[in-house]
């Protein structure tokens, strides 16, 4: 349940008609892009795990994690607006910009959170429903009202809340919790850093004007590429678990091989890069901007790969 990747409110404004602008704004405030990360993970454990559900009541369970997800978000818009305004990325967004009252976006998160984990508990287990009460709460008071405005280490410790899906889809399947969801818990958590701070590095002059400690901000991007290379090196020999622990088969280690490959020359470029030296914003094709994009693919690609994987073996 990370920050979004890239604006959001722009695009999906300009997708609906003036009269559905309002509507447009509440979609808007449940951080759709991010959904479709957090949504994918958690359908692949859910599908990857040893338990059986109804069709229904699987799909119940997914549009739970959804919108638990879409909460989290709001909520965390509500509570960021006055940073987000001051934030050329985020200044668009229906709160800040005052399109919709900061206390209907609480009252609109706290409702969506309450009501996700009621329908997780019915439709499944107590152990999934407690698990996405938690990633609800890691969100918005460890990262959003704890971490975020404190620490560089923000979203290392914070992109935790991210890494639940797969745990959660897997619990809702098992009513239980394994060595395997706990690996793929790990991979998330290790490819957060990797990701969130290569944005971090282009939107760098937009976290100093909002005054959060982001790692760019504070160690600068020397020490942020660097950083970037480390976790990229943990977390390509953490991809192969799976595999290694005779989980998955070797659809799913080549695809972790050759996606981590991949993943490691994206860092490595990003560790070569000069031009986010001055703290100014990156030209399109910089290798921090490619390297986001990719690791983007890479988490799809690599927990797709394990979903084929399972299926054809």
């Amino acid at each position: 349940m990370s920050e979004p990747a890239v604006p959001v409110a722009a695009p999906l404004a300009e997708a609906f008609l003036p009269g559905e602008s309002v509507l447009a704004d509440w979609v808007i405030l449940l951080k759709p892009r991010v959904l479709t990360l957090v949504v994918f993970t958690g359908l692949i454990g859910m599908l990857v795990a040893p338990g059986h559900l109804h069709p229904v009541l699987a799909l119940a369970a997914i549009l739970s994690i959804t919108v638990a997800a879409g909460a989290a978000g709001a909520i965390n818009m509500w509570y960021d607006r006055d940073i987000d305004a001051v934030m050329r990325r985020t200044r668009s967004r229906p709160v800040p910009a005052g399109r919709i009252a900061a206390d209907e976006a609480l009252a609109f998160g706290v409702t969506l959170a309450a009501a996700s984990v009621i329908v997780m508990g019915l439709a499944t287990n107590l152990v999934a429903a407690a698990l996405l009460a938690l990633s609800i709460g890691f969100y918005v008071f460890v990262y959003t009202v704890w971490l975020k405005r404190r620490t560089p280490q923000n979203i290392v410790i914070g992109g935790a809340a991210g890494a639940f899906p797969p745990l959660i889809g897997w619990a809702a399947a098992t009513g239980s919790v394994s060595a395997v969801p706990l690996v793929l818990f790990a991979i998330i958590f290790f490819w957060t850093p990797p990701h969130f701070w290569t944005l971090a590095l282009f939107a760098n002059a937009d976290y100093q004007r909002a005054g959060v400690p982001m790692l760019p901000v504070v160690a600068g991007g020397r020490e942020t590429r660097r950083q970037i290379m480390l976790y990229t090196l943990v977390l390509v020999p953490l991809s192969l678990a799976p595999w290694a622990m005779g989980f998955s088969g070797p659809v799913y280690g080549l695809a972790a091989l050759a996606l981590g490959g991949a993943f490691l020359w994206h860092a490595l470029r990003v560790l070569r890069d000069r031009q986010d030296a001055a703290g100014t914003s990156l030209t399109g094709d910089a290798p921090a901007k490619a390297a986001f994009r990719y690791s983007i693919l890479y988490l799809f690609v690599l927990f797709g790969a394990l979903a084929v994987d399972r299926l054809v073996g």
